[in-house]
This record gives C-alpha cells, structure tokens and sequence, in this order.
C-alpha cells in the first residue's frame, strides 16, 4: 500500500449477475494502486464466482456481513472499519467505473479532499439513458453539490486522513447523501468531474419509483430535512445546510407530483422531472 492506495468498496446482495461487470472495471482502472473490498451481503460466495470467470488478483479482499440483507450501509462499515489506505472509492455492485476514473480523481484529491464525478446513467443492457451532472470540472461548495449531481452519490472518492465517516444505519435510503454530509463537518469543498467518469445502472425494478421504494425514500429525505433544520450536522463550509434543505424541499416536491407525471409520461426518468424543478429555483434565486 501506498500513499496513493484507493480501496474501492463494493456491497454485493443479490449481485450474481452484475457484479463481474462492476469488478471488470475496477481491473480496468488506468490508475493501478487500489484494493478492491468486496462484501458479501446474501451468503453467495463471490471469490469462487469471480473466478469462474477468470476474475482472480491479489488485490482483491473478501468479507461477509454474516447475514442476508443486512444492508448495503453495514456492508460497507464493514470494510471501513478494515481498511488503512488513505482513498476511498465506493462502488455499488451494479455500478461500473470508467477506465480513467481512479487516476484522475486521484489527481483531484491532492487539491480537494472529495471527489464527485458526472454520471452515465443505463439501463440493466447497459444502454445509455442520460448524463447527471456533466459539463466543465470544477470546484463545488457543498450547499450547491446537488444542484449538480442531483441523483445517486455513492460515486465519490475522498481523503480519509481530511475528512472520514461511517453509514447511518438508521436511515433505509439516501445513505450516500447523508455519509457526504457527516464528511462536509470538516471537509469545505469538492471537485467535482465534469466528464462522466462513473456507470451509473437503473435496474428494471426501480427505473420508477415502485410502491414501498418511494415510501422509504420520502422518509429517509424527510428524516434528513429535520436534522438540517435542528441544526443536527455543524458544517465546515457556510451556506451548506441553507443548500440542502432547499434541495431535499424541491426533491420531496418532486416526489409527491412524480406519479402524475410518470402517468402523463411512461418512463420518465426521475432525474428528468426533478431538475426543471432545480433549474427554476435556482433562476428565482439569481433574479432575488
């Protein structure tokens, strides 16, 4: 291990199908000083399948949760709590990375404690849907970090020896986002990629918001929105907790008018109904 070392954490439940596409490209990396922590979440055993398919290399490390669907957020404490190299990169088993994507947040990450990076967003055949957050690189505060990268944020990288944290095991969704927040305690900014440097998946069963899915996610967005309004996380950067709450108030707005919507437009991706709704605010903010 090095000082450049990124561990890459990839939860697998239920991952049979997708995970050698997610290790693939992990291997793939231009950027070869990294670990992969793979932990398994459903008892299969991942080391034996990944070799199968020819998938083997000693830098691969394997845990288990112990359980069945303890939770992605457990999974990956698990590692966390292992790990010694200094970067962190998380990956979801359905997930892919660009081939550049470890080297040039590596780069990043001697200005920037965190790295965030624009997304391609598929479908499960791996056909294209829609950019997230593309555009020009550039350094963002984190009270404007969602109205970039406004779906999924399970694709950062950062410096655990600036800022570190551990998965809320309370909240059921939107653990990504609240992990950011405790690292926001002490780390101000973020770099964030302009070029889609991650894959981002859409499995078939969640392309729209499906019954019990869209329950839990208002609720965990509604729990979130109460610890910023009681002043639950004291944030490094000014500004960021007046940001997160306007974002969760418009992405809980969005939820409430998106079945109507996807009735209107079978398909609609989320994404795509819930930024006009940032993009207007963010006009009446600069007419203000």
């Amino acid at each position: 291990m090095s000082d450049s070392t990124v561990a890459v954490v990839i939860p697998a439940y239920k991952a049979e199908s997708l995970i050698e596409q997610a290790v693939r490209s992990v291997l793939q990396q231009t950027h070869a000083d990294w670990e992969a922590w793979i932990i398994t979440d459903d008892g299969e055993d991942y080391e034996e399948l990944l070799g199968r398919a020819g998938l083997v290399d000693e830098r691969f490390h394997f845990l288990s949760s112990g359980r069945v669907g303890a939770g992605a957020s457990r999974a990956r404490n698990l590692a966390l709590d292992r790990i010694t190299a200094p970067y962190v990169a998380i990956l979801d088993a359905d997930d892919r990375l660009k081939p550049r994507k470890l080297e040039l947040a590596v780069a990043a990450l001697a200005e920037q404690p965190i790295v965030a990076s624009a997304l391609d967003v598929m479908n499960d055949g791996y056909r294209h849907l829609r950019f997230v957050g593309d555009g020009e690189d550039r350094v963002l505060t984190p009270g404007a970090y969602k109205f970039v990268n406004l779906s999924m944020d399970s694709m950062i990288v950062w410096d655990r020896r600036r800022c570190d944290a551990r998965y809320d095991l309370e909240l059921t969704n939107m653990t990504d986002l609240e992990l950011l927040m405790q690292l926001w305690r002490t780390a101000g900014s973020v770099r964030h990629l302009g070029t889609p440097q991650h894959d981002y998946i859409k499995l078939s069963s969640s392309m729209s918001n499906g019954p019990g899915f869209t329950e839990k996610m208002i609720a965990s967005k509604k729990a979130l929105l109460q610890r910023l309004e009681t002043s639950h996380y004291r944030f490094a950067a000014p500004g960021t907790a007046e940001g997160l709450i306007a974002f969760l108030g418009l992405s809980l707005a969005a939820e409430a008018a998106y079945p109507m919507a996807l009735e209107e437009q079978p398909g609609l991706l989320f994404e795509d109904h819930l930024e006009p709704m940032l993009r207007a605010y963010e006009q009446r903010v600069r007419v203000d």
